[in-house]
């Protein structure tokens, strides 16, 4: 199947002037697989994705495979590997796979919450899994009590509560969740997110690090000072902490005007960052927007099925363009 599929991703991507490149996101590799949270890899799963993913494509750094889009020098099959907020599992149970396949990811960190317990979505969802309630009142306009008895009902619950909180202003935001928390009663996990020590081994190890943000709020749902502070304050610390430039840049929650704005794109350009990332689906080409490229990941189990969406992801030409 990996003869199979090869020709064709060389023919959707071939070198040169029409070369494309696909950016892979990731957020979280598991020690073992997770009941609520199914599709979320866990090491075996990802090394499989790894092995097919190493077969088909040329998998490049991130910062070499912008350059080379834009000066039209891409090799055939190109792809760079991304992992979004600053996940400890990152290190411990991704990096370990990559570094077996010889291969290289960008790892963007929400650095203020390096050395500390968890992101406020993570809160949330460990609340609920960990409760001994079997229903939840939220206090939300339009969400009733939901229902916790049973596992099913427990993922519903945290597809509601998430995107119904994620746009609030973060101080309203981390009310909500410490609330919620609360009346959940229950033990949290508290070494969730990297440490300071684990983010220098990373870059040690030849990852790229790029920024994501202070405190991972969606900046449209900000004003103008704070969001720029965010952005910028976010990068300072990874610079102290890995004493080098960081240039690369993603988007917290990453849709195009939804998420961020025109605005935000103008203040990663003027901070001097060489090129940020969105979560926009696609592939770029050379007329791509540096400045809010595509990733994508296909879900699917099945290797056929997983080649057959990546394949179908080529004909979603990234619709940010310069």
């Amino acid at each position: 199947m990996n003869i199979l599929f090869r020709p064709f991703f060389s023919l959707l991507s071939p070198a040169g002037n029409r070369a494309r490149l696909s950016i892979f996101i990731f957020h979280r590799v598991l020690a073992q697989p997770d009941p609520i949270f199914p599709e979320e890899p866990d090491i075996e799963r990802f090394e499989q994705l790894i092995v097919w993913l190493k077969s088909w494509l040329n998998i490049l750094p991130l910062a070499n495979a912008i350059d080379g889009l834009h000066s039209r020098s891409l090799p055939a099959r190109a792809a760079a590997i991304t992992f979004d907020d600053g996940y400890a599992d990152n290190y411990l149970n991704a990096a370990p796979i990559l570094r077996k396949h010889d291969l290289h990811a960008t790892f963007f960190i929400a650095s203020g919450f390096l050395d500390s317990g968890r992101m406020w979505n993570d809160t949330l969802i460990e609340a609920i899994r960990a409760t001994r309630l079997d229903h939840l009142e939220t206090s939300l306009p339009g969400i009733p009590s939901l229902s916790l008895a049973t596992l099913a009902d427990r993922r519903r619950a945290i597809d509601i509560l998430i995107p119904a909180i994620k746009h609030l202003d973060p101080a309203t935001r981390a009310d909500l969740v410490t609330r919620i928390g609360t009346a959940c009663d229950a033990s949290l996990p508290d070494k969730l997110m990297l440490t300071s020590d684990q983010l220098r081994d990373l870059f040690g190890m030849g990852m790229g690090i790029g920024a994501h943000t202070l405190n991972h709020p969606i900046l449209a749902s900000t004003d103008p000072g704070t969001a720029y502070h965010e952005i910028v304050e976010g990068r300072r610390r990874l610079e102290d902490i890995l004493s080098e430039p960081m240039t690369l840049f993603a988007y917290p929650n990453g849709r195009a005007g939804t998420d961020y704005g025109p605005e935000h794109v103008d203040m990663v350009r003027d901070l001097g960052f060489h090129a940020a990332v969105s979560t926009h689906w696609g592939v770029n080409d050379a007329n791509s927007d540096r400045f809010q490229l595509a990733r994508f990941t296909p879900w699917d189990r099945s290797q056929l099925r997983f080649g057959l969406r990546l394949l179908d992801n080529y004909r979603s030409r990234s619709v940010l363009t310069r």
